[in-house]
């Protein structure tokens, strides 16, 4: 019987996002990522696709789903003049915008290919998404690639409600924005609290009760999110019973991430994988991770390799 592979959508592209050598969100983190995957034990069970090009589909209407055209023409504006800054963390360089709508480009494509296939899937792009606003990128985001692949999710065939699961360390601001108002997109996260951008309190729990926040103090260990998985997040999709999970994959809640003050190891991430795939109901591994956070180059390949592992078994 032939092994399982597991797609992981990638491209160079996503290199040329430059924010400057003192930056953390910089390209070295998905070399690091591409070189542990590459030389580890599963490198043959993984299936390397480019993104679709941002010419072959209509990707400014998808990033209209969430984004203003304002801010939208803004970052391309700042691209084309050599690139600036939208806010004191959050970095634009010539090639900024159009590498920014290819990893969009790239999540869609994850989103395709997991309810094409009902199988999981990863996208490693950069930059990250999930603190973006509608009118504004902040916290090293562009544009929220969770949150337009959520959007148009739910207008593929068959699919009710999309939940978006975020472990990233931080709160994902931009994505909670994006899912308050809608009944189908769900929207759960686990961060450290009080912490940047100081959002995400238990109160905040959207329009329909589809936001579920679980604020976690500094230095908690697999412990305190194994409480969080099987006390509140699994009760909560097991109710919401999406047709597609989407996982906001942020790695800095390791121990060595310079940014953060938790305390979990690279093969925790493989443990609450396990979680995400062994959900029932629709789901049933329809599960997409895509890449936030995480600033330890280390921790960070490991961390992603116990998730692509997990995938595989």
């Amino acid at each position: 019987m032939p092994k399982s592979t597991i797609p992981i959508i990638y491209s160079d592209r996503f290199l040329d996002h430059l924010t400057g050598s003192f930056h953390p969100e910089k390209p070295g983190r998905l070399t690091a990522i591409v070189s542990a995957l590459k030389n580890s034990d599963l490198a043959d069970r993984i299936e390397w696709r480019l993104p679709t090009p941002v010419q072959d589909r209509n990707i400014l209407a998808e990033v209209q789903r969430f984004h203003t055209s304002e801010y939208i023409a803004k970052v391309k504006q700042l691209s084309d003049n050599g690139g600036g800054q939208i806010d004191g963390d959050t970095i634009t360089s010539a090639q900024t915008y159009e590498v920014a709508l290819l990893a969009v480009s790239a999540w869609l494509d994850g989103v395709d290919r997991v309810l094409s296939s009902g199988q999981p899937t990863f996208v490693l792009a950069r930059p990250p998404g999930h603190h973006a606003c509608a009118s504004t990128g902040m916290g090293f985001c562009i544009f929220n690639n969770a949150s337009i692949a959520a959007l148009y999710s739910i207008e593929q065939p068959g699919i009710k409600r999309v939940a978006i699961l975020d472990w990233d360390v931080h709160h994902g601001n931009g994505t909670q924005a994006a899912a308050w108002h809608h009944r189908q997109i769900a929207y759960i996260s686990t961060h450290q609290s009080p912490f940047y951008p100081g959002t995400g309190w238990q109160d905040e729990t959207g329009a329909y009760g589809n936001i579920l926040n679980i604020p976690m103090r500094s230095n908690g260990n697999i412990d305190a999110y194994l409480a969080a998985f099987q006390q509140d997040i699994l009760p909560y999709l097991n109710q919401f019973d999406p047709d597609l999970l989407i996982v906001s994959a942020g790695f800095d809640a390791n121990s060595e991430d310079p940014l953060a003050s938790m305390l979990l190891k690279p093969q925790d991430y493989g443990v609450l994988t396990e979680f995400c795939l062994g959900l029932q109901g629709k789901l049933n591994r329809k599960v997409l991770f895509g890449l936030e956070g995480g600033y330890d180059f280390q921790s960070l390949s490991e961390s992603v390799l116990a998730v692509v592992r997990q995938c595989l078994s």
